[in-house]
């Protein structure tokens, strides 16, 4: 049955909180503390009523006692006295005597109510007193004053006997009243003992009361606290296999147990993320890869694809010029299409071969004065700008940390889309504006030609998305592109303003430092060589 009964027992208690174990404690401790406040209050409080009855009763009655006895022998002087002589002066210490003995015997029996033997002992007294008062005291002090009294001579035998009963009377009770005083100061003496004892047994178990607090403190919080902080600190430097010791009450177990959970759940994480790195890592070793015949690819094209394009090209240009108007009117239009044809190509090959080196091919970050790339800008477009009549202001624009020959392009693209899509028969007005945000420079060129419909707005920045036909405009769709990867690269970003109405404004921002080190690179020197090599062959 007792080993049936354990085991829920210590799941019970295994189940209990910190607060339980709190609360518990604090009530044991309370009770102990309320018993041993208790004994220590009675302890007191008899050592008080043993202190107020021998002060107050016992020393009192045996006093009184002791002063009847004086009050009696005084009575018994003054009889005797004027009994021998007659003279009245002899009856004045009986007379007080007498006063004295109703005092006492009234002090007596008010300090001994309720003890019988005591009450007994002064009735005896009263009974002889009364005997020896009513044999020999009151006939000799009838007598009249002058002369000895013949009554002293026949009362001297019984008188004598008289008075000793008197005495008898009082010794036995003076005895007792000595007993019950001893008593009471044994009694008392008694009780100072076991006080002392008590309140030594009190602050012991107030001590051990304190040590057990400590102890189970100590035990059932701290230790598992700083075992919990131990493992924990553990962990915070990459132990992260290390496992969480649960000890402790049952919320501190729990609470171990959650971080252990936290624990397992990071090592995983921390496993998947390190399996998801090594696959990145895999991927940008691909993506480098792949860079790198991209570039390989920019660079062939460059070259070898130019020069057979050219070819083409000028001997398609030599056929027009020879043969122009000699034959009919169908071959000169399928001369003008190889021409036009070649000539794309080649513009679209220029165009490719740009776009592909933005961010890619190294350049050096230097100080960019905006206000001058500006301006080679317009130089650049010059032809295209006074064609059309163009009236392009500017803001003052700032200088950044950036590819001078990037950001040439980024403005001479803008403001040669700004106006190539002018409206008809209305002079192109361009605008460019900069302000600071930040870190970033917010920059726009605003123009009133044919817009943007919100519908295009992202996909104008798209390779070879274009909104109109070639023969509308001109153009390989490019430009837009190369212009979103421009922007990017320095760290920014570039939209349509989807608010403007009259025309478009692209906005774009630009960091005014260096987000990062371009990560372009050459070709190297053994691809060089064997692109030329094969361009030799011929």
């Amino acid at each position: 049955m007792h080993d049936d009964r354990r085991p829920p027992r210590t799941r019970s208690l295994s189940t209990w909180t910190t607060r339980r174990w709190l609360r518990v404690g604090v009530a044991l401790s309370l009770t102990v503390l309320a018993a041993l406040g208790l004994t220590g209050a009675w302890v007191l409080q008899r050592t008080e009523n043993i202190s107020v009855e021998l002060v107050d009763t016992r020393s009192p009655a045996l006093t009184s006692s002791f002063r009847l006895e004086a009050a009696m022998l005084n009575q018994e002087t003054g009889i005797r006295g004027y009994g021998l002589t007659g003279n009245p002066d002899f009856l004045e210490p009986y007379r007080r005597g007498l006063a004295d003995q109703a005092a006492y015997t009234a002090r007596l029996a008010e300090l001994l109510p309720g003890e019988a033997q005591a009450l007994g002992d002064l009735t005896a007294v009263k009974a002889a007193i009364a005997t020896w008062q009513e044999k020999v005291a009151r006939p000799i002090a009838a007598e009249p004053p002058g002369a000895p009294s013949p009554l002293v001579a026949s009362l001297s035998t019984d008188g004598q006997a008289s008075f000793d009963a008197v005495r008898t009377a009082m010794t036995a009770q003076q005895d007792r009243l000595r007993a019950d005083r001893a008593a009471s100061r044994d009694a008392l003496t008694s009780t100072f003992d076991l006080r002392n004892w008590i309140f030594t047994a009190i602050a012991a178990v107030i001590a051990l009361l304190t040590v057990l607090v400590f102890e189970g403190l100590r035990r059932g919080i701290n230790q598992p606290l700083e075992q919990l902080g131990s493992d924990a600190r553990r962990i915070a430097v990459g132990d992260f296999e290390h496992p969480i010791t649960a000890t402790g009450p049952a919320d501190l177990r729990r609470l171990s147990g959650e971080i252990d959970f936290m624990r397992r759940r990071l090592v995983r994480e921390l496993a998947f993320t390190e399996e998801a790195r090594v696959r990145l890592d895999a991927q940008a070793a691909d993506l480098q890869r792949s860079n790198t015949e991209l570039e390989q690819f920019a660079y062939v094209a460059s070259h070898d694809l130019q020069e057979p394009l050219r070819k083409v090209s000028s001997f398609t240009q030599l056929l027009q010029r020879r043969y122009g108007g000699q034959l009919d009117a169908r071959a000169d239009q399928y001369i003008d299409f190889a021409v036009d044809g070649a000539n794309r190509m080649q513009t679209l090959i220029n165009d490719l071969l740009d776009f592909s080196r933005v961010g890619r091919v190294l350049h050096t970050t230097v100080e960019v004065d905006l206000e001058e790339t500006f301006e080679r800008a317009l130089d650049a477009l010059s032809v295209s700008v006074q064609e059309a009549g163009a009236d392009i202001t500017h803001d003052p624009l700032p200088a950044l940390v950036a590819d001078s020959t990037q950001m040439g392009m980024l403005f001479q693209n803008l403001i040669g889309n700004a106006v190539k899509f002018r409206r008809p028969g209305e002079q192109p007005r361009i605008h460019v504006t900069a302000e600071r945000e930040g870190p970033l420079w917010r920059l726009a060129i605003t123009d009133n030609g044919i817009g943007i419909a919100p519908e295009f707005a992202d996909k104008v920045f798209v390779i070879f998305q274009r909104l109109h036909t070639k023969e509308a405009f001109g153009g390989s769709g490019i430009g837009l592109a190369m212009c979103r990867k421009i922007v990017e690269f320095h760290g920014g970003t570039i939209t349509v303003d989807p608010d403007h109405r009259d025309g478009t404004r692209i906005v774009f921002t630009l960091a005014a430092e260096p987000q990062h080190t371009p990560g372009a690179s050459t070709l190297p020197e053994a691809v060089r060589a064997g692109t030329g090599a094969e361009r030799q062959a011929p």
